[in-house]
């Protein structure tokens, strides 16, 4: 269960079989967006705006969910290159844009599936379909009495996939996740609006995921063991971010491992969310919960 993605389950899988030398299938595996896949009959023909990743990454993972109209920002970028012109679109990225006339196809919502490469085009993309009247580019911008009113009607609808303000790389410093985007699409839109925008959350530590993430392992277990009434076993988190791993594990009453490893420094003081314990590393906790469920030592 992770707040990354970007990629397809079935390709994550591939990589981390290979990673890590077991087999490992998508049954297995949650993403910052597999989500996504219970809302596959409310936008399955509808025409979706989807941000992140690299090339047409994104579309095709909402495409394996069920969605059939699927567009990407640089989509838009082919059919009017004056929306953002500070972007000239190279050679691979002509080869994977779908050819629209965007003048007359009505988005129903903005999906931000992982951290987009492009803030600034992303940005000004996503600002201008949520700002529009009609819900189609190139058409006036609301007024934002028509944006605010008790009843806003024609609204896109904004969805986020990961609220994760940091996170950790190699540089020796955290590095700004999609939750940062997400607070400057914000800061933007109200700068020229003097409102916030609603907006759908998913992604540790939000409980829609965490439900999400128990009926996969209920499925996991009919998979492995076949139908039973018997309850879910304790479940354990090993995380390294309070503030998604520890925090939506807590609110699940799972039970959670906090990892010196990652986001958290234990140098800067203790975490804003406190967890079952602290460990090392990834390895010290795995063997604590093994010890913890089994009474067993590995």
């Amino acid at each position: 269960m992770t707040n990354g993605g970007g990629i397809t389950e079935a390709e994550r899988c591939t990589k981390l079989t290979r990673q890590l030398g077991v087999s490992i299938g998508p049954s297995q595996l949650v993403q910052a967006h597999t989500v996504l896949k219970k809302l596959k009959d409310k936008y399955a023909d509808r025409p979706v705006l989807v941000l992140g990743g690299r090339g047409h990454k994104a579309r095709e993972v909402l495409e394996s969910y069920g969605f059939s109209e699927v567009y990407i920002s640089l989509d838009i970028l082919a059919w009017d290159p004056s929306i953002w012109p500070f972007h000239i679109l190279t050679d691979f990225e002509k080869s994977i844009v779908k050819t629209k006339d965007f003048s007359n196809i009505a988005f129903d919502a903005v999906i931000v599936i992982y951290d987009p490469l492009d803030w600034a085009m992303d940005l000004q993309i996503t600002c201008d379909l949520l700002r529009s009247r009609s819900k189609v580019f190139r058409q006036p911008y609301k007024t934002t009495g028509e944006l605010s009113g008790p009843t806003p009607t024609n609204n896109v609808d904004l969805i986020f996939c990961s609220p994760d303000l940091l996170w950790k790389s190699d540089y020796p410093l955290t590095r700004f996740g999609q939750g940062a985007f997400k607070e400057a699409v914000q800061a933007a839109f109200k700068a020229v609006t003097g409102i916030t925008y609603p907006f759908t959350q998913y992604g540790k530590p939000e409980k829609p995921t965490y439900e999400f993430a128990g009926e996969v392992l209920r499925a996991r277990m009919v998979e492995l063991e076949g139908p039973s009434t018997r309850p879910l076993p304790t479940i354990y988190m090993v995380g390294d971010n309070p503030a998604s791993d520890i925090a939506g594990a807590n609110n699940a009453a799972w039970k959670s491992v906090l990892v010196h490893t990652g986001v958290y420094d234990p140098g800067q003081g203790p975490p804003a969310h406190t967890p079952t314990i602290e460990a090392e590393d990834v390895e010290k906790a795995v063997h604590w919960a093994f010890t913890e469920s089994t009474g067993l030592r590995l």
